[in-house]
């Protein structure tokens, strides 16, 4: 492993929280040892372009600092090669890091979590959702959930979880079912009315709405939350579950675990880390071991009887 890493810096991440925490992350870096550059973009396709150069020119690991949608930036930087991934997760969400159980809000701690994995500590191989040439980590959304995505970012005035909570009351009052076609792992095609269904290799997408709660980032699989047609009234029943994860046991509800998916639905765009993805039709796809993530510990599992 070579000495010299790279911290990929997003400085307006969580209100700014992203310049702030470079430094405190780089200190906890070079006092390990480490020689730190740091890489910014002057928009989010340089940023992607600096990156790739990066990890191209063969730096030891590329280290995120910001929140999910620069992780999702990184993502497409180190997916699939051999440079791991660092978290340092100073933004609103936080999700991937939160399912991994990496520090979240703490700059130093982070870092200091980096450096101990390129010494040798733990470091996860997780898989990734591929959809086309696009990778993502956490949670693909399409439906009520996007809708609500885009209504949020439209949101200028307000910040944080409380401006997707007020998105979900105003996309209550224009409500209705969504006609999908969908087909799992290359089988046939059905047609079902729902009002979402998420793709999940992660647990959770914005800031702690655990959508898909069972999904583990290292089975081959993704979770596939469907959340069926159902009444207003019913929706606002579930949807406050979500943050608990208890949604799951709805009988609205239905789960699957499958490698891949086809979705297809007329006026929906999809969501992927929080980022838009494009309309549907897609096809997402879970790509195993895609990418390894630094300090990420590989959770207990059951062994049987």
């Amino acid at each position: 492993m070579t000495s010299e890493i790279t911290l990929f810096v997003n400085p307006t991440a969580g209100r700014g929280r992203g310049a702030r925490a470079a430094q405190p992350a780089a200190s906890a870096l070079r006092d390990a040892g480490f020689s730190v550059r740091t890489i910014l973009g002057e928009d989010a396709d340089d940023a992607l372009r600096r990156a790739r150069d990066a990890v191209t020119e063969g730096t030891g690991a590329l280290i995120a600092v910001g929140g999910d949608g620069l992780m999702s930036l990184a993502l497409q930087a180190v997916a699939g090669t051999p440079t791991p991934l660092g978290v340092v997760a100073v933004g609103t969400g936080n999700d991937f890091a939160r399912a991994l159980e990496l520090p979240i809000r703490d700059p130093a701690a982070a870092g200091r979590v980096v450096a101990d994995a390129l010494k040798g500590g733990p470091v996860r191989e997780i898989d990734l959702g591929r959809v086309g040439d696009r990778w993502f980590g956490s949670v693909l959304a399409s439906g009520f959930d996007s809708r609500v995505n885009d209504r949020g970012n439209r949101m200028r005035w307000v910040g944080g979880r409380f401006k997707y909570d007020l998105a979900i009351l105003a996309e209550l009052a224009a409500f209705k079912p969504i006609t999908y076609r969908i087909s799992l792992d290359n089988g046939p095609a059905h047609e079902i009315e729902a009002t979402l269904i998420a793709v999940g290799n992660g647990t959770a997408y914005g800031g702690g709405m655990r959508i898909c709660a069972d999904a583990v980032m290292d089975d081959g699989l993704f979770d596939v939350t469907v959340v069926g047609e159902c009444s207003r009234t019913t929706l606002l029943k579930v949807f406050p579950q979500v943050y608990r994860g208890t949604h799951l046991s709805h009988p609205v509800v239905s789960v699957h675990r499958v490698s891949s998916i086809t979705l297809e639905a007329a006026g929906i765009t999809a969501y992927a880390d929080g980022e838009p993805l494009g309309g549907l039709p897609l096809t997402a796809t879970c790509v195993p071991r895609a990418v390894r993530v630094l300090g990420a510990a590989s959770p207990a599992r059951s062994t049987g009887d």
